[in-house]
């Protein structure tokens, strides 16, 4: 329970933070569109390795069966 509030809280914290990095970017425009081009980057990148983890069904074999 505690452990699902703290993750919903650094989300919602997370979130907030993105949207005013986004909104200084676009207040600061032509130079903060470089650095909205490097989030976006970050956002793919993201994205990407995420995609990777959920579909490796090898990681999820070892985190289940190996010894730890």
């Amino acid at each position: 329970m505690m452990e699902k509030t703290g993750y919903t809280l650094l989300s919602i914290v997370g979130i907030i933070w993105l949207v005013l990095v986004i909104v200084g970017m676009v207040g600061a425009y032509p130079w903060g569109l470089i650095g909205f081009i490097a989030l976006i980057g970050f956002g793919v990148l993201f994205v990407r390795v995420l995609a990777d983890r959920l579909e490796n069904r090898e990681d999820d074999h070892y985190s289940r069966n190996v010894d730890k």
